[in-house]
Order: structure tokens, then sequence, then C-alpha cells
């Protein structure tokens, strides 16, 4: 049996015990280490069992995410998020569907500090949610909205996803963040027209909210101050290479920790609360990466990915076609998969090919992010949709995922215009 067509049983025994609901980093590690004992032998299979969790454990890139997740939790106890709706809340909700719009950009605001979709959607839900069921929004406009805005949180940085997609790549995670920010600031402009569209053809979706003065727009910036200069600090020193984004990381995450105490929110309950769900967090994703990396030493002994960048290489099709498979090779993996296990599951297989077919892997990395959003709002997973219905436990899931679709539209056409012109994924990271 050639080493090929073991590697091509063992993705189809992976996805078999995915789809038994087995954790998805045990199963890439089970049938790693067992194609190594197949292909090179058992002392090679338990030799990478030793080796690789304590190289993942003691890896300095790898302390960039407890310290961005933890920056995040200590912003969620500080409260800020209703900071955020409420100045945004001030400057446009007295517009038709101005508090969806307000809920969008709050969304991205929150997600530019804490880096998770599924914390974005969940906290944002919460805040946003009432405020417009108390103004008579349409559900489907209210629910979409979050459920789409919270997506936001994987693109704008500091993100998850492109930290594990840098270390996954070898390639800078300081460019990855800067190439986020002008595509996350279009697909939120995008979202925006897709609520002002939805109110137009039908007004009574999105009623006028209350008027306000100049002078009370001005104060409602107060409550936005610590968000912006925790930003500026973290992404501004990356940018200039002030810090590395390990260590923007741990000012980030010291910053907050200073906020959340001033705010008075932290106590010893909330603090510990916020290590422990790090901890968690961290926990996941680290026995993610390291089933990757064991289930990618043996893809890479098979030689399955470099067979499939020379096959797709060699194929007599233009890159845009080639590039519109993958990107429906992703859209449909992540209907039923979470996307961060997507990305370590495929990125081994996918990225030879991208680097044969001289495609910008900056450019890809951002292109692939906005995918898997897609996906976080697509059934029949929709994880941002399920955590969303925990936030609005009156609210159907069949109106929640009917008031997605114009978002999905939206992100649609974020993907288009980033392929026409990639250069707003990747102007930043060239000028740093």
């Amino acid at each position: 049996m050639s080493p090929q067509l073991i590697g091509i049983i063992g993705i189809g025994v992976l996805f078999v015990f995915l789809a038994l609901r087995m954790y998805i980093g045990i199963a890439m590690a089970l049938v790693g280490f067992v194609g190594m004992c197949i292909l090179v032998g058992s002392n090679a299979g338990i030799n990478l069992l030793g080796i690789v969790p304590l190289s993942v454990g003691s890896s300095y890139t790898l302390s960039v995410i407890p310290l961005f997740v933890l920056m995040g939790q200590f912003i969620l106890v500080s409260g800020i998020s209703s900071d955020i709706y409420k100045t945004l809340y001030t400057w446009i909700g007295q517009f038709r569907g101005g508090l969806a719009m307000a809920t969008i950009l709050a969304c991205a605001g929150f997600a530019a500090i804490c880096g998770s979709s599924l914390a974005t959607g969940a906290t944002m839900g919460q805040v946003a949610i009432p405020e417009m069921q108390k103004h008579k929004y349409d559900n489907r406009l209210s629910t979409g909205c979050v459920a789409a805005g919270g997506t936001i949180g994987i693109l704008i940085p500091p993100s998850i996803g492109f930290v594990i997609y840098g270390i996954l790549t070898e390639l800078s995670i300081g460019k990855l963040f800067m190439a986020g920010i002008l595509p996350g600031a279009l697909l939120s402009i995008l979202f925006i027209i897709a609520i002002y569209i939805q109110c137009r053809i039908n007004p009574d979706m999105g009623p006028h909210g209350p008027s306000t003065t100049w002078m009370e727009k001005i104060r409602s910036l107060r409550g936005t101050w610590a968000m912006l200069l925790l930003f500026v600090i973290v992404m501004g020193g990356i940018y200039f290479g002030i810090f590395t984004p390990t260590e923007a990381g741990g000012v980030g995450a010291f910053g907050a920790f200073i906020f959340a105490v001033f705010s008075g929110k932290l106590n010893k309950e909330t603090f510990i609360r916020s290590l422990m769900e790090t901890g968690r967090t961290t926990a996941f994703i680290f026995l993610i990466i390291i089933g990757a990396n064991i289930f990618s030493s043996f893809l890479g002994i098979t030689r399955l990915p470099m067979e499939l960048a020379g096959f797709m290489g060699g194929l007599d099709l233009p890159r845009s076609v080639i590039i519109a498979l993958i990107v429906l090779i992703y859209a449909a993996l992540g209907c039923v998969m979470d996307c961060y296990a997507i990305m370590i599951l495929t990125v081994p297989i996918i990225f030879p090919v991208i680097e044969v077919l001289g495609i910008d892997p900056i450019w890809f990395g951002v292109l692939m992010v906005i995918v898997l959003e897609i996906g976080l709002i697509t059934p029949p997973v929709g994880l941002n949709v399920f955590v969303l219905k925990g936030a609005a436990p009156d609210v159907r899931l069949q109106t929640i995922f009917s008031g997605i679709w114009p978002f999905l539209l939206a992100a649609l056409v974020a993907i288009i215009i980033l392929v026409a012109f990639p250069e707003i994924a990747t102007f930043i990271p060239e000028h740093m």
C-alpha cells in the first residue's frame, strides 16, 4: 500500500471520528500516531507523542493565545461592551435601523479588543437584543445583525484565528493582524448597507430611535476612551515594531486588567472566573494544535499535501477557478465544523497548493477567515446562531437563521471585492 493511499485512508478515518463526535484534537493525534506507526514504526509514533506536546506547550510564540484570551476575559468583566454600544447608540440610534447599525459597529469595536467571535456574539447579544426589542425591532433583523456582527471577531485584530493560521504557516502574526483591519472595516460597512436596504424595503423592521444633541454625543465618548487607548497601544505597537505580537498580548492583558480594576467590576470571584475561562479556552486550542502537529507530521511522511499541490498546480485551470473551488470547500466545511478545527485540519493540506499557485499567503489567510466567518452563521451548525439563541431564548432558531441571509449575501460581496482588489488586505502589511 502506497504512503499516499494510507494518507487518504487516514483522512477518511479522521472524518469518521469527527462524525462520531470525538474531540478534533484527540482524533487528529490518534490518526497521526497510528499512521506514523504504520509508515515508519512504533518507535517513531511514540517519540512523536512525546515530543509534540512538550514543544507546543513550551512554545513562546503560542503564549500569545492565552494572553489575548485573558485580555478578552478582563474586557468582558469590565463591561466595556455596554459602554461601546451606548456611545454608538447615541450617535446613530436616531436613524431608521440605527440601533442595528450601532450593534454592528459595537461588535466591530468589541472584536478589536476581544478576538473571539463567539464571545463577541454572546456579549453583544445580551446588550443589544433587549434594547432593540424595546424599540420594536423585527426579531429577524435584531438577531441577524448580532449573529453576523459577532463573526467580525475572528477578522479584526487581535484574532485567535490569525494567530493559529500564522503558527501553522510560519507567517508573521503581526502582518496577519494588520491585514485584517481594512477587510474588517469593509465587512462592517457591507453589513450596515444590508441593514439600510432591509429598512428601506420594510421600514417597520427598524424604527427610528430617539434623537440626541451634539453635546450628548460628545459626552458619550467618555465611555470609549479605554477601548480606543488599548487598541491603539496593542495594534500600534505591533505596526511600528515596538513589540512582538506576544509582547502585545501581555501589554493588552495588563491594560485590560488595569481597566477592569478601575471599573470596580473586578473582584475575587470575577478574577478567578476570568483565569478559569482563559485556562479552558487555552487548553481547548492547545489540544487542537498538538493533534494538528501530530497529524501534519503523518501527512508529511505520506507526501500527500505535496502530491496534491503538484496535481492542482498542473491543472489547466485559471487560478481564480482553483481559488473558487477552495472557497467552496471551506464554505461547505464551515456548515458542519468549528472554524478553528477546519483551519488546523486543512491548512497543512491546502497551504502547499497556495504556494505552488503563487497566491499571496497573507491575502489567502484573510480570505479563508472571511469564508470561515460565513460558516459561523450558516446552518445546520452556525455556532454564533446557537450562542445567540442562549442570549435570546424567546426567539426561535428559525427566526434567527432567516435573519442572517442578507448578511450572508453581504459577506459574499466582501469576498468578491477582496478577490478583485487583493490590495485591501495587503496594503497595510506591505507598509509596516
